[in-house]
């Protein structure tokens, strides 16, 4: 079971996925969850951001693809159509926004994290509640508002509410400074694989999210042993 915080491979997310995830943004409308691929390292293309105190996410949409001998993705609108008139990734989700708007129609995105090269972390399942253009140097990027609504990659196509006021994503800048403090190892025992962002002093006991003093890295079994006692 894949919880939010687990730190894994790209071929964790093919497994995972079952499907080579080669673009940021993967609409499924065949009642499997969708996926947003995310970075907010200093080179990211996209300005991803937490909102509502770690519980919401604005993804940005993503661009025209780059062609030779066209002008640069970066000055032209985001497309909601390709060439031959179908909706893009872009356009899908603008449309299951809309959906969700009008007849609260539930749209579940799982969302991954690029923390440094060949390795992500699995921020939960999210509900797609709100899309909207936005006008950036000159031209129109779409951004798409999402609530988390489960941090277990589990029993989610039930489409029930869960109560998740325990729950928050750390920012990318704690899992940067966590992951480089503790050298990618369990804290505990040193492994390097299976490894989960973890809070020492969990959320639901007033731990933070927000400071780098309150996470460290776990591997599973260490983890799992821990579960939500206070050390």
């Amino acid at each position: 079971m894949l919880k939010a915080g687990d730190i894994i491979t790209y071929d964790d997310i093919r497994n995972i996925e079952k499907a080579q995830i080669q673009h940021g943004m993967t609409f499924r409308s065949d009642g499997r969850v969708s996926v947003f691929l995310m970075s907010q390292q200093d080179n990211a293309k996209y300005e991803d951001e937490l909102v509502d105190d770690g519980k919401g996410l604005i993804y940005e949409g993503h661009d025209e693809p780059r062609r030779k001998g066209s002008p640069d993705p970066k000055t032209l609108n985001q497309p909601l159509k390709t060439p031959k008139g179908s909706p893009t990734a872009n356009g899908k989700f603008l449309g299951a926004a809309e959906l969700y708007q009008a007849k609260g129609k539930i749209h579940l995105v799982a969302v991954y994290e690029k923390i440094k090269k060949g390795l992500w972390t699995f921020n939960g399942i999210f509900s797609l509640v709100d899309a909207y253009p936005k006008t950036r140097d000159g031209r129109i990027v779409y951004k798409f508002k999402l609530e988390l609504y489960a941090d277990k990659y589990e029993g989610v196509t039930s489409h029930r509410h869960l109560d998740l006021a325990h729950t928050r994503m750390i920012p990318s800048h704690v899992k940067q400074e966590v992951f480089k403090r503790d050298k990618g190892r369990c804290v505990t025992c040193g492994a390097t694989d299976n490894l989960h962002y973890d809070h020492e002093l969990p959320f639901s006991k007033g731990g933070t999210s927000l400071s780098a003093s309150n996470i460290r890295l776990l591997c599973a079994r260490h983890n799992l042993q821990k579960r939500d006692n206070i050390e």
